[in-house]
C-alpha cells in the first residue's frame, strides 16, 4: 500500500487517484444495506445481492479527480440520506458522502481502483442480517475509529475544505443532488 492508487469510472471518462496517505489511512468495508444495493440498481448496475457492496472509506481531501470532474452528479435516496455520487457519462456509482463538507467522509466503490488489493483487507462488514434478528456490523469499532480519526484530522488541519464533491467557497455540492421519489426508491429493493 505504498503509493497513490488510480481509479476510474466504467467508461474511463472520470479518472483520478487517492493519495498514498489516503490509501494508508483508509478503511475497506463491505455493506449489505438496502440503500447501497438500491444505489447500484438505480444506476443500472448488476444486483449485488446476496453479496455486499465493497467500499473504501477515505477522507475526501485525499481524492483528486484528474479528468472528467464535470461528470460527477449526485442523488439522494431520501431527504436526509447521504449524497450518492456517480459518473453521469456511464452511470457508474462512485462514492457516498455526507450532505455537508464539514463532516469529511467519502466511501468510494472499491472496484473503481486499478489495484483493489492495494486497499487492504476488508476490515468491517456492515448491516449483516440474521434471521429474526436486527442487522449488525462486524468490525464496527475499526470502521468507526477510522471515520472519526479521519474527520478530526481533516477538520483540525483545514483539509476538510479540499474535496472534489463540494465547492470550497460555498460548501455546496458541485452538482445539485437529485432526490429520487419514494415511488422510485420503493421499486429498487423489496
Amino acid at each position: 500500500m505504498a503509493g497513490a492508487q488510480r481509479f476510474s469510472c466504467n467508461c474511463g471518462a472520470v479518472c483520478g487517484a487517492v493519495s498514498a496517505a489516503g490509501i494508508k489511512g483508509g478503511t475497506r468495508v463491505v455493506c449489505y444495506c438496502s440503500d447501497c444495493r438500491a444505489n447500484e440498481l438505480y444506476h443500472g448496475q448488476p444486483d449485488p445481492a446476496p453479496d455486499p457492496v465493497d467500499l473504501f472509506q477515505v477522507s475526501p481531501d485525499s481524492i483528486t479527480i484528474t479528468q472528467g470532474a464535470a461528470h460527477l452528479k449526485a442523488i439522494r435516496l431520501g431527504p436526509r440520506g447521504p449524497l450518492r455520487w456517480y459518473a453521469d457519462c456511464c452511470s457508474t456509482p462512485f462514492a457516498n458522502t455526507l450532505a455537508k463538507p464539514g463532516l469529511p467522509f467519502a466511501g468510494m466503490r472499491s472496484d473503481l481502483f486499478e489495484d483493489i488489493s492495494a486497499l487492504g483487507k476488508i476490515r468491517a462488514k456492515a448491516f449483516l442480517s440474521a434471521p429474526g434478528k436486527q442487522t449488525r456490523t462486524k468490525g464496527g469499532g475499526v470502521m468507526a475509529w477510522g471515520i472519526i480519526s479521519r474527520m478530526i484530522t481533516a477538520r483540525l488541519s483545514g483539509r476538510w475544505k479540499e474535496t472534489p464533491f463540494f465547492d470550497a467557497n460555498t460548501g455546496k455540492p458541485v452538482a445539485e443532488p437529485h432526490l429520487i421519489s419514494k415511488e422510485e426508491r420503493a421499486k429498487l429493493t423489496p
